[in-house]
């Protein structure tokens, strides 16, 4: 999350959980307006992508096959935990919007980049830093001479 260090769980995601006063503050405007809440469960969200590159994984203690103990298992779907897992999800979110005819924005995702920044801002190393410059010089970097430098950093 905001506070991991380098070499201790560095590579772990990040995962964003709703506030509870939040959700209270959301189910009391829905009760305010008369409205139908609808809850799903989404653990399977990150089991159904596909994979892009060939994924090999070691069997699991108590599942090793006695006749092969030294063989890997190779995924064909992505599982939760998985690296790759996230943006399976998002490609098969992706596409399955794209074919109920939505569409695409035309400007890229800055809140997505900038969000993952910002996670890190509190503890912020080299490879940060780095990531944020090529957020500036590719995105920010046309809209400065039209709003000014200092307005757009409060904005960040």
């Amino acid at each position: 999350g905001y506070r991991q260090e380098e070499g201790i769980d560095f590579e772990e995601s990040f995962a964003p959980v709703a506030r509870l006063e939040a959700i209270r503050i959301f189910r009391a405007y829905a009760a305010h307006r008369n409205m139908f809440v609808y809850q799903m469960d989404v653990k399977t969200a990150f089991l159904n992508g596909n994979l892009r590159e060939d994924v090999y994984v070691s069997q699991p203690d108590g599942f090793v096959d006695p006749d092969n103990p030294n063989h890997v298992y190779k995924l064909k779907k992505a599982l939760y935990g998985l690296k790759q897992a996230p943006r399976a999800w998002y490609d098969m979110l992706s596409s399955f919007l794209l074919s109920q005819d939505f569409s695409k924005a035309s400007r890229p995702d800055l809140q997505f980049a900038i969000c993952m920044c910002a996670r890190y801002h509190a503890r912020a190393i080299k490879k940060h830093v780095h990531a944020v410059k090529r957020i500036f010089g590719t995105y920010v970097e046309p809209f400065i001479g039209v709003y000014g430098i200092r307005r757009i950093l409060l904005f960040l």
